[in-house]
């Protein structure tokens, strides 16, 4: 498949953007003006950009705790998502769900949770409803590869696919479960996409540092699923560059080398994209400048926006506990 130019600027700036504030989220918390844990996905950006490119406006999207780059490529407002992050009221939660707790129901993210594979099942759950009320809304879920691990991914698999549900599981494979790799908690010979189409759910696997691969791949899934074939499942490699949870650089403890990391940083997908479309000339440096000012700008605002916003009051403690 061709993509075309439009396309192509679009996929590198949400990449761009994300990276720019996950950066900022990493310089600024140092502050401790951010009391929440951030789970940042500097790295991983080509997913979150390359499947977020082919959902429309109106259908559902779900995450985990690694969620920033999700809810920014879906659509969701960068001010109040800082504001969130700093326990504001002007939060996308009100201040009172914090960095794993977002949810901008204008742009279809209807949440995430930090409990690993938690919101599977929720996400199968809304694409259940749309289609009980017969609407065409798509319900696209992400989670790391730990999640798959979990009893509700293969129940919830199992009932998508029983139902013909229009959900799309997006298995973000960083190869860890906070420090646990992969030859610790799976069979090597295990692979996850054969499991899944023993159940009857057409799926594939693609390079996750590669945003015109996810994009193609996702475009292939989400126009299968609109077509009424049922649930997808797609899993992308990738690598998360920084701590589990935190800013920092974690790669001193051991868990994973300095050369693994090195290699990695190498495929990242922002700057990959980026060379590439300066070398067939779809992009130029004066373009670059122009985006990175502009997103900038937008950050700097939104970290305004979020610092001078009030806290939540006392009375507000067990508001929005229960739905009325």
């Amino acid at each position: 498949m061709k993509i075309n130019k439009k396309i192509s600027l679009s996929l590198y700036y949400h990449m761009l953007r994300v990276r720019m504030v996950e950066e900022k989220i990493a310089e600024l918390y140092p502050e401790q003006e951010m009391r929440c844990p951030v789970h940042l996905c500097i790295g991983q950006e080509a997913i979150a950009a390359g499947v977020c490119a082919n959902l429309l406006k109106k259908d559902y999207l779900l995450s985990g705790h690694r969620s920033h780059g999700h809810y920014l490529a879906k659509g969701g407002d960068l001010k109040q998502m800082l504001a969130e992050v700093y326990g504001k009221a002007t939060g996308c939660s009100k201040g009172k769900g914090g960095s794993m707790h977002l949810v901008d129901l204008s742009a279809g993210i209807l949440g995430t949770t930090p409990i690993v594979a938690g919101i599977i099942p929720i996400a199968t759950g809304a694409a259940f409803g749309a289609k009980m009320k017969g609407e065409s809304n798509i319900a696209a879920v992400f989670f790391g590869d730990a999640a798959t691990e979990e009893g509700v991914f293969f129940e919830s698999l199992n009932f998508a696919a029983l139902k013909k549900l229009p959900v799309l599981f997006i298995c973000e494979n960083n190869f860890f479960s906070v420090y646990s790799p992969l030859s610790v908690r799976q069979p090597k010979e295990r692979d996850n996409l054969s499991l899944v189409n023993s159940l009857g759910i057409k799926g594939d696997k693609g390079d996750g540092n590669n945003v015109i691969e996810v994009y193609e791949l996702a475009k292939k899934a989400v126009t299968n699923i609109r077509k009424g074939k049922g649930p997808y499942y797609l899993e992308f490699e990738t690598y998360r560059w920084r701590e589990h949870c935190g800013p920092n650089f974690d790669n001193d403890l051991g868990y994973r080398t300095e050369k693994d990391f090195l290699k990695w940083k190498k495929r990242c997908p922002v700057g990959l994209f980026e060379k590439k479309m300066i070398k067939n000339g779809i992009l130029n440096l004066s373009e670059i400048d122009d985006f990175k000012q502009d997103i900038q700008v937008e950050i700097n605002d939104a970290v305004s926006f979020a610092k001078n916003s009030p806290y939540p009051e006392s009375r507000e403690t067990l508001s929005d506990a229960y739905a009325n």
